[in-house]
């Protein structure tokens, strides 16, 4: 059976960091402030190095490399997947992106690296070409041991490959629409919901009412569900990975934005499923950068 959730992540420490000009259109939650570029790169290189310390302290295994100076958003590793399930030849995605200097974030280096450990490799970047985009685990927010792809629409992700990357693996797809506080929809669908072993949590509000009820009751099918409002998904929530630490404890990982924005009720529940949660203080990677803490996370199964 395929697990849901990894102890061994893989993470990109920024080498340049700023609001990404070519990626706002679609992400509403980026907010350029302006300050001085030195000082907001010093201080998401301080977070995502803190973050990286609290999962590694929890027995979380992480592997890091550097990214790119000219790619801003490197710290986002949303250009590949890996899979190893049961049966199957472990399989590398590599995924085509919207934005051209995201394009360029992916590391052939590190591809190499990965082709070792996944010698089937689905490469679909070329469909970039088309203008065709499927940005990994953001817009595919995957149930592995159910196998089900929820796929929340926008122009990041693309229907017919969302569709063409469920059948390859086996999944149900479910496809719905999402509205963020701007109007537009939300750019990924990993800031609308996450899917624990046994617990998910869904921004409900975000997704449009004729698709709201289909979603949950899917959701709620295999999974406990903590439902979280639109000032929440501000909040990021919604971004959040399971994780697995030391003994082969289950952790959940979010921002402190996030931690701190939760009900008593729904930090209790979340208690109910996890051994404990870990987040660290994200303000500068959230606000320049329109992601979180799960944004970050790259699991290698």
């Amino acid at each position: 059976m395929s697990k849901q959730s990894s102890n061994h992540i893989f993470m990109i420490e920024p080498a340049s960091f700023f609001a990404n000009p070519e990626t706002m259109e679609t992400n509403a939650y980026q907010i350029d402030e302006h300050e001085p570029a030195d000082e907001i790169y010093a201080r998401a290189l301080a977070e995502f190095r803190r973050f990286r310390d609290t999962l590694i302290e929890a027995g979380v295994v992480i592997t890091a490399s550097k990214g790119y100076a000219e790619c801003p958003d490197m710290v986002f590793p949303n250009w590949a997947s890996t899979h190893r399930d049961a049966g199957a030849e472990p399989t590398l995605y590599l995924y085509p992106m919207l934005n051209k200097n995201r394009q360029q974030e992916r590391d052939p280096a590190l591809i190499e690296i990965w082709k070792s450990h996944y010698p089937k490799v689905e490469d679909w970047t070329a469909m970039e070409a088309d203008g065709g985009a499927l940005e990994s685990t953001a817009s595919i927010v995957m149930d592995r041991v159910n196998k089900v792809g929820y796929v929340a629409l926008s122009a990041r992700t693309d229907k017919n490959l969302a569709r063409l990357w469920c059948a390859n693996m086996g999944y149900e797809i479910e496809v719905f629409e999402t509205r963020s506080h701007t109007g537009i929809p939300v750019y990924h669908t990993d800031c609308v919901m996450w899917i624990g072993t046994s617990l998910a949590g869904v921004c409900s509000e975000a997704i449009v009412e004729s698709d709201r009820a289909r979603v949950l009751e899917k959701v709620r099918s295999t999974h406990a569900v903590v439902e979280f409002s639109n000032a929440q998904l501000q909040a990021f929530c919604g971004n959040a990975l399971e994780v697995v630490g030391a003994e082969g404890k289950r952790y959940l990982a979010m921002s402190s934005a996030a931690y701190e924005a939760l009900e008593d009720e729904q930090e209790a529940l979340i208690g109910e499923h996890f051994d404990g949660i870990i987040h660290e203080p994200l303000p500068t990677l959230e606000k320049y950068g329109g992601g979180s803490a799960r944004c970050m996370l790259m699991e290698l199964f």
